[in-house]
Parts: C-alpha cells; structure tokens; sequence
C-alpha cells in the first residue's frame, strides 16, 4: 500500500512538473557574461528562465528553448533596484516606466518621508489639487492598497515601499507644527503597525521639509520601534547634509541604535561648498556605527545636482499649514517681510538649499503648474530676477505665490571630487531621486533633471566604463545584491537558481546617459533586453508594452513580532 501511494505520488508530481513547463516555456540567454550580483567576476555562461524564476545559470547548450536571445558579447546582470523612486504619480499615467526600464531597472522602491498611503479624506483632496502636468484618480487608502492598485493597473517593473513618517503624522497631526499627544502618538503607531504587516518596507523620512521637518528624533524612534518589530528599515533624506551633516548622521545613527533596526542615508552628500570637506567625517562616522555592529547604509545619485522645489529655502515656521498656510503668510506684508529676510540671511537656524548652491545662477526652474509659467523652463532663478528687475528671492516668493506650489528646481550643490568618493564606498547603492517618464506628452510638459533618463546608465558609461572608480561586478553588485540584501526583498537581487528572473542585458562597451541639464528628455543607450518576473519589457532597446511588474513586500509582512 505504501509503496503504490509514493507511486501514485511520483506520477502525480511528474505530471504537474509536465504540465507546469507546458504552461512555462523556456527562455534562454545565451552566452553572455553573466554577472550575479555577488560582486564576482563575470563568467560566460547561458541563463535559463521558466515562468517568473530562474531555472539554471551555467551550459544550456543542448536545451530547446522556445525564446533564446543571443548575449554574445553583451553582460547579463540581475535587474537594477532603484534605492529611491519618485515614479509614485508617474507609474499610474505611465506604467511601462520607460526611462528607467531603458536603464536596466527592474524595481522601483518609494516612500522618502512622503508616501502613498495611508491617507484621509483631507489628504487625498490636497492631492488631487496639487496635480500639475500628470493626473490621476485617487482610489486607494492605505499605501499597501496603493501598491496593489499600481500592480493591477499594470507596470513594467516590480513596486515597493517605506511608509513615510510625514504621512503618518500628517494623517494624525495634520500640518501643524507641534508634538502629538500620547494617544495621538500611539494612533501613528498603530498606522504604522497596519502598513508594516502589509507589507512596507520601514520607515521613512525627508526632515529638511514640513511636516516631516516637525518630528523630533523621539518621534522617530517610536514609529521606527514598531516597524523594527516587522524587520523593518529606517530610511532618511537627513535633517541636514549642509552646516549640520554631521550632528544629521549621528541623529540617524541614534535612531538606529535606539529603534533597533537598519538605517540608511538617502542619497548621500555633501551639500555646498563650505561643507564639501565634512565628507570624509560623515563617512568615518557611518563606518564606527558599522564596527559597532549596527547595519548603517547610503545610497546616492550620479550627477553633482540636487531637485526639489523652493520650500527647501523657506524657513519652515512659514510652512505650517501647507501650501495654502505659507501663501496666506504672503499676503501680509510684515510677514512676508520676515520670511524673505530669514530666506536670504545664512544662519537662520533650517536647511536653505538656495543659500547652499552659492548664487541664483545656479537654481535651474524645471517644473511650473501654471501654463503662464511654462515659458521661465529651463532658466535660472538669477536670469528670471533680473527681467523681473527685482532682488532673486523676492522673485522666489513670487513664483511660489503665482503658481500656487513649491515650483520644481534643480540646485548645483555638489563637488564632482565627493561624487567620486562616495562611489568607491562598498555600503552605498543607487538611487534616481526621480521619477520615471518618457520623452512624450505629458511628461515633456515640463523639464526634469537628466538623472530621471541617466542615472544608472552613468554609473556603467562614464565611472565604470571611462573612469574606472569601480570594477564592473562591483558597480552591479550595488545595484542588485546590495540594495536587494539590505530592503529584506526575498529571491531577488542575484542570478542563481530558484532566484526571481529580473534581468538585464546591455552592452558595457556603449552603455551611457544621454540626458542632459539642458535636454533631459533623452533615453539612455546600451541596454538590450530587460525580463521582469521572467516577461520581456525590453527586447532589442525596444520596450515590448508588457506589464507584469509585481508590488513586493517587506519581510514584515509575514513575520510576527
């Protein structure tokens, strides 16, 4: 009787075996250099693909396959994971997510200090009425159901999320600037807890900007205790990376070590000139935290400007309230007053990144709401001030006042000396601060920063390829295991059996940005093939139309604390 049950057994799974790879035909790549995201040398090898996972790297030679793409001569590396995407609002107009697809990106990971859920009524109304060039239908609540949404819609690439701290105490607190009381705070705790088992990444913060500026660090470290019990991360955009980076560093180190879980820094840098040498400080201090045993992290971008919009010059005092707060503050003439004083006066106690850029030339206006604003695109803040004949930050305020928004404005902050620096550090990955778009309607509506279209593919052109900083398995290390290993994000992240099949075949010889400060809307080039969960998006540099991206979760969700 036994042994007819173990043979009835057998023949059971032998024909769900058949029936599975009838369902699943076989792709193969063939004989490329395979990189696996481990940081080991590259190795000629053919990788198979059946259903959403790899079935083999090594000799398929003799396997028929129904799809074989000829890898000949090109690298086969594990999919790209963008560390931080703003492609929140642009993958529900767009979802093929082109310009990072076309970068070999096959997962888009959000939630710096803002995320998409959870919301109230009053939150999804501001949202719907702060949509400029791209709009949408708010139909989710909680950000898991964002994420679920996005996935039935369809995308190109696979989704997830931190929670944002500013949403929770939005949610909560409203925009005001004030602690929450002890029931107010364990309600966000609460809402942090629901996202946690659904399936959030951690916690995530962006402290120069209001609400999230508002949050002390004890704040903090409640709602980051409650995602530590799900595995969670904490992930930070610093309270400063200028005057005070390093007093910044050690309050995310704190929170580290006091909550209990991971942290890393987003988009690592040294902001303005009087602060470029304090990098080599900031990474001695992430390196003791190291030592000590806590799992401190950074990720950044390639390019030697910031994005963001004008609310980053604004003392934050004017912002409480929102939008619709700092405008009312405007029309009283002491008020406003006061506000363009403390904008334009070093040392008044926030993070001013127009101050930090050193001169209005080097404030680029890239994003207006107002179709009358449209034509100031691409021109700096200096050259609008002296048309306008007024003093630079007067016209700040102005533009913010008569586009009803913080207006979006790239800021050269950097030193290209740091840029390469931190692109040597082994703990730091990569991330776009973008969103993703495309060179149409409604995208081009407006200008962008050219990281949105090149920030990885510079990485593998122009620090890889001419200027030799980092190895090649080194540089996709950091783009697929690191950031894979350090989100919790099971089966992804390196090709090996078993592993989720998110590839991407491009040619190191020619890979390259193409987008510029001045031409943004430019694709990047190099990249041949790109499979998400086993589906080609990419075939030939030709984007296929598929969209079988997925909205993962962090460990959390299955964990119990």
């Amino acid at each position: 009787m036994h042994v007819r049950l173990c043979a009835g057994l057998l023949a059971s799974l032998s024909a769900l075996a058949t029936a599975y790879a009838a369902d699943h035909p076989l792709t193969v790549i063939r004989g490329g250099t395979v990189y696996d995201g481990t940081g080991s040398p590259g190795r000629v090898a053919d990788v198979v693909i059946r259903g959403d996972r790899i079935e083999r790297v090594g000799d398929a030679s003799s396997l028929e396959a129904e799809t074989v793409v000829d890898a000949r001569g090109l690298a086969v590396a594990p999919g790209f994971i963008n560390m931080l995407s703003w492609s929140t609002e642009s993958l529900l107009v767009d979802g093929r997510s082109q310009g990072e697809v076309r970068q070999g990106v096959t997962t888009q990971i959000m939630g710096e200090g803002w995320s998409m859920g959870p919301l109230t009524d009053a939150m999804k109304k501001r949202m719907k009425e702060d949509q400029a060039d791209l709009k949408f239908d708010v139909v989710w609540t909680t950000l898991a159901e964002y994420l679920a949404h996005l996935e039935k819609k369809g995308v190109s690439q696979n989704v997830a999320s931190y929670v944002g701290a500013a949403t929770i105490r939005e949610h909560v607190i409203g925009l005001d600037d004030r602690p929450p009381t002890p029931a107010e705070l364990e309600t966000m705790r609460g809402l942090v807890e629901k996202e946690m088992r659904a399936g959030a990444l951690g916690i995530g913060t962006s402290l120069i900007y209001a609400p999230g500026f508002y949050a002390k660090t004890e704040e903090l470290i409640e709602l980051c205790k409650v995602a530590a019990r799900y595995q969670g991360k904490y992930i930070s955009h610093l309270r400063s990376e200028g005057d005070r980076f390093l007093e910044a560093i050690d309050e995310l180190i704190r929170i580290s070590r006091e909550a209990g879980l991971p942290a890393e820094i987003y988009h690592l840098k040294a902001a303005g000139e009087s602060n470029w040498p304090k990098l080599e400080q900031a990474v001695a201090r992430v390196e003791a935290a190291r030592k000590e045993g806590l799992a401190v992290t950074a990720d950044m971008y390639t390019y030697t400007a910031g994005a963001t919009g004008f609310d980053a010059c604004v003392p934050r005092w004017s912002l409480e309230g929102g939008q619709p707060g700092f405008r009312e503050r405007l029309k009283d003439k002491a008020t406003r007053a006061r506000i363009l004083k403390e904008s334009s006066t070093p040392g008044t106690g926030f993070e001013n990144l127009c101050l930090a850029t050193g001169s209005p030339e080097r404030i680029l206006l890239v994003g207006f709401k107002t179709d009358r604003l449209k034509p100031l695109t691409g021109r700096t803040l200096a050259d609008v001030a002296k048309e306008r004949g007024k003093e630079p930050f007067d016209v700040m305020l102005d533009l913010m006042n008569e586009d009803q928004t913080r207006i979006e404005v790239v800021f050269f902050l950097m030193s290209e000396d740091n840029v390469r620096k931190q692109l040597r550090l082994p703990w730091v990955s990569f991330g776009s601060d973008a969103s993703s778009m495309a060179p149409v309607d409604p995208f081009t509506r407006s200008s962008a920063h050219p990281r949105a279209y090149g920030n990885f593919a510079r990485l593998l052109g122009k620090y890889v390829r001419e200027e030799k900083l980092v190895t090649l398995p080194e540089a996709i290390r950091r783009l697929s295991g690191l950031p894979a290993a350090n989100l919790g994000l099971a089966d992804r992240g390196t090709l090996a059996a078993g592993r989720f099949a998110d590839v991407v075949v491009f040619d190191p010889d020619t890979i390259a940005d193409r987008a510029t400060f001045e031409q943004p809307h430019q694709y990047a080039v190099g990249v041949k093939h790109v499979f998400v969960n086993g589906v080609a998006v990419l075939k030939d540099g030709e984007h296929t139309g598929a969209l079988p991206g997925r909205a993962l979760k962090g460990p959390g969700a299955t964990a119990r604390p």
